[in-house]
């Protein structure tokens, strides 16, 4: 089977599959971006999340808190009050943290090209930590993130540390970061969309070239964590429009990414 066939199989299989997510389905407000991917030949989505605001109570073992083994006391994908987190937090026993989670998705590409576009797309946006991971097979997946996140301790042993008054300061913050966050995918679906009519553009007519963003290519050594598809590392920047580092790593993997 060559690579385009075994690229059209996964894709039936992955869109196939029942949604096991916690909330069941694609979040509203990337319906359509990950319904204008899946239409292409070229890509599928694996995963999303449109961003969300979390209260997360992690027990008594310190603020290290693993979602997996923590109790998920709140969590909306909308903007958030402060009255709902304080009746929230009257359930918690451990140590509550406060959490914005941006968006972040995950499309598998047909070939290279395909993912540099999509790349460029997500550039454009401001989702300036995204990167692509090709694997020896040749899968070529993408991740597109953000890295204006938040994350606050809110309580010690069930006891609240911080006022209201601070809880709704955090919360105009993370609302904020929200709204922000709206605008960018609101801007990668409209850069996308404008990619992928240039392509068709460039297809049709041969001699018009497209200018491309350059690519710049770093091998690394494995590491057990990536090989899994933890490739995308969160980094601090405090600009507030595109505060994401502009980096962008292709790293080469082996076949058991």
């Amino acid at each position: 089977m060559d690579r385009s066939e075994e690229f059209k199989r996964s894709k039936a299989q992955c869109l196939g599959k029942a949604d096991l997510s916690r909330k069941g389905s694609v979040d509203d407000d990337v319906v359509e971006l990950v319904q204008l991917l899946n239409t292409q030949d070229q890509f599928f989505t694996t995963s999303s999340c449109a961003g969300r605001i979390l209260l997360l109570d992690g027990g008594v073992n310190g603020f290290e808190v693993q979602k997996k083994n923590c109790c998920w006391l709140l969590v909306t994908h909308k903007p958030c009050v402060k009255d709902d987190v304080i009746v929230a937090l009257k359930k918690a026993s451990g140590d509550a943290i406060l959490k914005f989670e941006p968006f972040v998705l995950h499309v598998q590409c047909r070939q290279l090209q395909d993912a540099q576009l999509l790349h460029s797309a997500a550039i454009d946006s401001g989702f300036r930590n995204s990167g692509i991971t090709v694997g020896r097979k040749g899968k070529t997946m993408l991740a597109v993130r953000s890295t204006h996140s938040l994350e606050v301790p809110l309580s010690r042993k069930g006891k609240l540390m911080v006022t209201e008054e601070y809880i709704d300061f955090l919360l105009n913050i993370a609302n904020q970061k929200m709204e922000e966050n709206k605008r960018r995918i609101e801007r990668f679906y409209n850069c996308l969309q404008r990619a992928l009519e240039s392509e068709t553009d460039t297809s049709s007519h041969p001699k018009i070239k497209q200018k491309k963003n350059p690519v710049y290519l770093h091998k690394k050594k494995r590491n057990p964590e990536k090989a899994h598809g933890k490739h995308i590392t969160e980094q601090n920047d405090e600009e507030p429009e595109y505060d994401d580092d502009p980096g962008f790593n292709i790293n080469i993997f082996p076949e058991e990414y």
